[in-house]
């Protein structure tokens, strides 16, 4: 059985790209492209909680006055899908990739 205290873990769920990530500092994660170019510093201003020195802040929905900031690393393209239509007894097929293009997001500092 493992048992993990995350009561020690400073951590904050922000919302980005139509999504919900849980991020912690000196982390990376992956989300849809934005348009910037890699380096630069971004502030992601929706931050729906925020855990720090055993203080959980909420918002309703937002926390005004919170932000989390980190740094785009690089864009690339995810792994393809394929895209397969087909009509029985027509003679129709199409077959057709999709590659998304993502951002890969290190983040720097949890504010509070």
């Amino acid at each position: 059985k493992l048992i993990i205290n995350i009561s020690f873990m400073e951590y904050a769920i922000v919302e980005i790209g139509g999504t919900q990530v849980w991020v912690q500092e000196g982390q990376y994660f992956v989300t849809n492209k934005i348009s910037t170019t890699p380096g630069t510093n971004i502030s992601l201003s929706r931050v729906l909680l925020i855990n720090k020195n055993d203080e959980l802040h909420l918002g309703y929905p937002y926390l005004t006055d919170q932000k989390v900031t980190g740094e785009i690393v690089e864009h690339f393209k995810g792994t393809k899908l394929i895209v397969y239509k087909m009509k029985s007894k027509k003679k129709y097929r199409r077959k057709k990739g999709h590659r998304q293009s993502m951002t890969k997001i290190l983040i720097n500092k949890i504010g509070v």
